[in-house]
């Protein structure tokens, strides 16, 4: 079963190619989204990545988390579902 990861921290010029080209390196990524401000389409400076198995999910959060990713270094761990807000 597939394992969604948070990545906080990222640089403004890492795109979803480049979170996913370096998750690679891990195992088979499922899916890279960098998140992006709905008015100005600029990064919000975190991520999900999501990873085809738990194991591959645990060597991306030990390989990644607090290493340095375009200059930054990213805050990596297991994402928890989003909680309800309430509506503006």
């Amino acid at each position: 079963m597939a394992k969604k990861l948070y990545v906080g921290n990222l640089s403004w010029g890492t795109t979803d190619d480049s979170l996913n080209q370096a998750f690679s390196e891990a195992g088979n990524v499922e899916s890279a989204v960098v998140i992006k401000d709905r008015m100005s389409g600029r990064s919000k400076g975190f991520g999900f990545v999501e990873m085809s198995t738990e194991e591959e999910a645990e060597k991306a959060i030990e390989m990644f988390n607090g290493k340095e990713l375009d200059g930054r270094a990213l805050t990596v761990n297991e994402a928890r579902p989003m909680e309800e807000r309430p509506r503006r």
